[in-house]
């Protein structure tokens, strides 16, 4: 069981005050107390920030699946001998033993941990500011990479349906080509046609004169398929 005394003997430690205030605004001490310790934490926090480097270095590539902590390896980022790690502290934070428990109570907690660990809790934060510039990171590289790929792929895309308006407008030009070929054959054949039905006329005209049933076919090819078909032999000519 947590002994809330030996709690209250470690937060009154100057290196946790100033990052953490257990007690609420009001519940104790000045206003100018209250006013100046949230400043005092803002910017212990900022210079620890500021001492970590905005853009990680990976020294080893790291691959679009890898997991969190191949990315934290790969910058360079080792857990300290102590091995008091952010992550460490969350895992503590949800511990059967504490996570039921107050926030004030589990802050108080890790801080007693810590203490008694001799870890200081700047070395903490700056491992979760270390770790998240890492994903920051590593998002960066990941965004990198896919805009350069879409942009080759919007430039393919390009290159491929030019390729296919070329070959749409070259296979549509064959096209009406062939249309244009069967039209000119059509009007030099049914011209053609219109010719020899004036021959064969002129010849039934000339038989006609000396057979009973003419048997010239004045009609177009496929009319007498329909129905006059030629007489197989010569008709009789008349008396």
């Amino acid at each position: 069981m947590i002994n809330c005394r030996t709690i209250e003997a470690v937060i009154s430690k100057k290196w946790y005050n100033v990052f953490v205030s257990l007690d609420p605004p009001g519940a104790g001490g000045t206003a100018e107390d209250t006013a100046r310790t949230p400043r005092t934490a803002a910017q212990s926090v900022a210079e620890i920030a500021s001492s970590v480097a905005a853009e990680p270095t990976f020294t080893a590539p790291v691959s679009a699946a890898a997991g969190f902590d191949e990315i934290y390896r790969a910058a360079e980022i080792q857990p300290p001998p102590h091995g008091y790690t952010i992550m460490k502290i969350a895992d503590m934070l949800q511990s059967e033993r504490i996570r039921t428990l107050p926030a004030e109570v589990k802050k108080s907690s890790i801080l007693l941990a810590l203490d008694a660990a001799g870890v200081k809790i700047e070395e903490v934060v700056e491992d979760a500011v270390k770790r998240d510039r890492a994903l920051d990171g590593f998002e960066r590289v990941q965004q990198k990479a896919l805009d350069e790929l879409e942009a080759r792929k919007a430039q393919e895309d390009a290159q491929i349906q030019a390729e296919l308006d070329r070959l749409t407008e070259e296979h549509k030009a064959r096209i009406q080509a062939n249309k244009d070929e069967v039209a000119k054959e059509k009007e030099r054949f049914y011209g053609w046609r219109l010719q020899k039905q004036q021959e064969e006329q002129k010849i039934s005209d000339s038989v006609s004169y000396f057979v009973v049933e003419n048997p010239i076919t004045t009609g177009g090819v496929a009319a007498a398929s329909r129905g006059a078909q030629a007489p197989t032999k010569p008709s009789a000519p008349k008396p």
